[in-house]
């Protein structure tokens, strides 16, 4: 019985000495510099994407003029721009100022929610909240960042509610 006790012994041991014998094989021939595998790209997440968004929509409304340049024969030239000059809105009460921007920031959250698949309501609260600012305050900053929210959601959804032309016009808000 001694005697069998010793031969499991040994073949663990040959065992364990393979083991060894492989992974110094692996680390010493893996040990040769070779080109760097390029780094993946980070993929963007549904934060990132929120990020972006707000960055985009929360921006100071901007004046967007088409430019204009003359041509001849010989050059064409561009006439120098001068830098975007901001709309001019007009002025809200300190309580005006905090129900469109209450409405605004819930606006902006409907977006964020609209965005995540399987939301079966998508954008639709959303627009009633771009609606209810356009419609309150139609002459302010708060008409013009619900109109650009209105404008950015995807052309399919314009149709299934019913967002008109005027209510995405940002050409009106100078």
């Amino acid at each position: 019985m001694i005697s069998m006790n010793t031969f499991w012994l040994k073949i663990a041991g040959i065992a364990v000495l393979v083991l060894v014998i492989i992974v110094l094989i692996g680390v010493f021939s893996s040990s040769e510099p070779g080109p760097e595998p390029e780094p993946e790209p980070k993929q963007k997440t549904v934060y990132d994407q929120w990020q972006q968004d707000d960055e985009r929509l929360r921006a100071e409304p901007q004046v967007k003029e088409s430019p204009e340049t003359t041509s001849s024969v010989a050059q064409t030239t561009t006439k120098p721009q001068p830098e975007p000059q901001k709309p001019k809105f007009r002025e809200l009460t300190i309580e005006e100022k905090v129900a469109a921007d209450r409405l605004f920031e819930m606006a902006i959250a409907e977006r964020k929610m609209g965005r995540l698949p399987g939301v079966k309501l998508g954008y639709k609260k959303m627009v009633d909240h771009c609606r209810e600012i356009i419609s309150r305050w139609p002459d302010s900053e708060y008409a013009f960042k619900a109109k650009r929210l209105l404008a950015d959601i995807p052309p399919r959804y314009h149709e299934r509610y019913n967002i008109t032309k005027d209510e995405i016009d940002l050409s009106n808000l100078k």
